[in-house]
């Protein structure tokens, strides 16, 4: 990439927005005859301004206006659907008819909802979900169900991972009767071992939200194009005014697909976030790096940054050219609020499940409504859950990161367990 170059992001979310904010920031300071040494431009689909996504279900609990999740934009932000990208001219045809040349592009594309097969889902031949039928994946999603709710209001939360439990934990808040329907044998399953699970159902249980695991749902009825309820595959009905799709999410890899850049599950990338066109590189939920596809906002950021620092330097600006990204070491983290209850934080980093041999220290008061376990392999934290109002999280994380050696007495890490004032 030269001075001056031309790069385009396609993806105005947390990866995008951050990318094109810190190339700005480390390009300015490059170039010749004061002008920049990378012209950035931000191309997303949405109306609104950036946003940071992870906070959504704070806007649709009343906790923050939309405004106060906006994300820092960028000088150059456009407001198009990129359709396709020609390789060979270096062009984005985008929806409007414009066209949009570039040096260096960069797909930030991030993923879509995940909609379940349920019959009468979709009309005959139709892509339009029902009246009272929401995915959780937007501010419209967001502001679509916030405009919808009301005290009373019954909703059934499909999907009992990190979204779902967000979801309904936000409906209770506005008033809504909640179910919340996971089809596995308990909440977040896939960061969770089964006792804190069991504390994230008792606290949104405290909420008022009907939980019921090990329950598929199979059907959507439908009377006039609005949903009235939802059908169990044992034949049990529920009554619903809102049904909430948070049944996950899949990498959004259609442009690259199209346009012939290697794809697996995600696009490919390398330790550059460079995809199979030396021309195109990608971060974020869209992007697979060494097999793994994070979907979490800390990877993403760091991919953002990393991207940031190769595509200065490569400018002539001041960048560094040694950037690499090398996989993330990622934090789940939730911190669940109602009206009359004190917050409740949740934390998963790791492997939260050991191995033989491995040591497990666990600590548990029921009636405080706290859980605390780590897992010790080698002397070292691999990995551990934290449930309950946590000030240890952030120490924790830092040992496992650091991946030292824990000292032999294990003192230091017992106070870290017990003590909730440190952060």
């Amino acid at each position: 990439m030269t001075s001056n170059a031309r790069v385009v992001v396609i993806g105005a979310g947390l990866a995008g927005a951050r990318l094109a904010r810190r190339l700005e920031e480390l390009g300015a300071s490059g170039g010749t005859s004061g002008a920049p040494a990378v012209s950035v431009e931000l191309v997303g689909e949405e109306e609104h301004r950036p946003y940071n996504r992870v906070l959504l279900a704070e806007v649709l609990a009343g906790r923050y206006a939309p405004e106060v999740i906006a994300l820092p934009a960028p000088s150059r932000l456009t407001r198009a659907r990129v359709t396709g990208i020609d390789r060979a001219t270096r062009t984005l045809h985008c929806a409007d008819g414009s066209v949009i040349a570039y040096d260096t592009l960069v797909l930030a594309t991030g993923s879509n909802p995940v909609l379940p097969p349920l019959r009468g889902l979709f009309g005959q031949g139709g892509h339009e979900l029902p009246e009272g039928v929401h995915a959780f994946r937007t501010m419209d999603d967001c502001l679509g169900l916030s405009k919808a709710v009301r005290p009373g209001a019954r909703a059934v939360v499909i999907g009992g991972g990190l979204l779902g439990v967000s979801a309904a934990r936000a409906l209770a808040v506005r008033g809504a009767q909640v179910v919340l329907a996971q089809q596995s044998e308990r909440l977040m399953e896939r960061q969770l071992d089964p006792s804190a699970s069991r504390l994230v159902h008792q606290h949104l249980t405290n909420l008022g939200v009907e939980v019921h695991t090990e329950c598929r749902v199979r059907d959507v009825r439908c009377v006039g194009g609005a949903v009235r309820s939802v059908e169990m595959s044992d034949g049990y009905a529920l009554d619903a005014d809102l049904v909430v799709l948070a049944c996950g999410v899949h990498p959004r890899v259609g442009l690259a697909q199209d346009a012939g850049i290697a794809v697996h599950k995600g696009i490919l990338v390398d330790d550059e976030l460079r995809t199979s066109d030396p021309h195109i590189r990608a971060i974020g939920d869209c992007a697979q790096h060494e097999g793994t596809i994070y979907g979490l906002a800390t990877p993403a950021l760091e991919q953002a940054d990393v991207l940031a620092e190769l595509m200065a330097s490569e400018a002539g600006a001041a960048g560094n050219a040694n950037s690499r990204y090398t996989g993330t070491r990622s934090l789940t983290r939730l911190t669940l609020t109602g009206q009359s209850h004190s917050p409740f934080d949740l934390a998963a980093f790791g492997e939260t499940e050991p191995r033989p041999g491995d040591d497990v220290i666990q600590l548990a008061d029921a009636t405080r409504g706290t859980y605390r376990k780590v897992v010790v392999r080698d002397d070292r934290l691999v990995g551990g859950v934290l449930v309950g109002e946590l000030g240890t999280v952030g120490a924790l994380a830092r040992a496992w990161e650091g991946a030292e050696p824990l000292p032999a007495d294990g003192a230091p890490l017992l106070h870290l367990l017990t003590n909730d004032g440190g952060s």
